[in-house]
């Protein structure tokens, strides 16, 4: 796992950012972690190629937010968004964790071991969880 510092947008990094928010606000997104002092993307690779990509924002020195996680499809279910978890955490020392998420990804944030609290419907058509993880 390494920081992504980059001006410009690689394209397996917009594959990876569409997964984890809309096509139309990759770009917007990745503007601002290239421009908060409080937001950092990060990229786990295998064999030199992004596979996956972790953006958080921090709340405080020990506290962070997730703002986006994705896997590339054909590499999901091999631990990979647990290890950027895990990376974060440890890197900075965290002692809370917290992530939006839909009932897609809610599943994945249960098994780190995340607290699970419904906001309900908060979109049209689409109920979405709080995610929250303390020490």
């Amino acid at each position: 796992m390494e920081e992504i510092k980059t001006r410009s947008l690689p394209p397996e990094l917009r594959t990876l950012l569409s997964v984890a928010t809309s096509e139309k606000n990759v770009e917007r997104e990745f503007n601002l972690y290239n421009e908060s002092s409080v937001r950092k993307l990060y990229g786990s690779t295998i064999e030199g190629h992004l596979v996956g990509c972790i953006g958080v924002e921090f709340l405080a020195p020990d506290r962070c937010e997730i703002k986006h996680i994705a896997v590339l499809p054909q590499h999901r279910s091999r631990g990979i968004g647990k290890k950027m978890i895990k990376f974060i955490r440890d890197k900075n020392s965290l002692s809370f964790i917290c992530a939006e998420t839909d009932r897609d990804a809610v599943h994945f944030y249960e098994k780190f071991g995340f607290d699970i609290t419904s906001l309900g419907e908060k979109y049209p058509g689409g109920e979405r969880f709080q995610c929250v993880f303390s020490n």
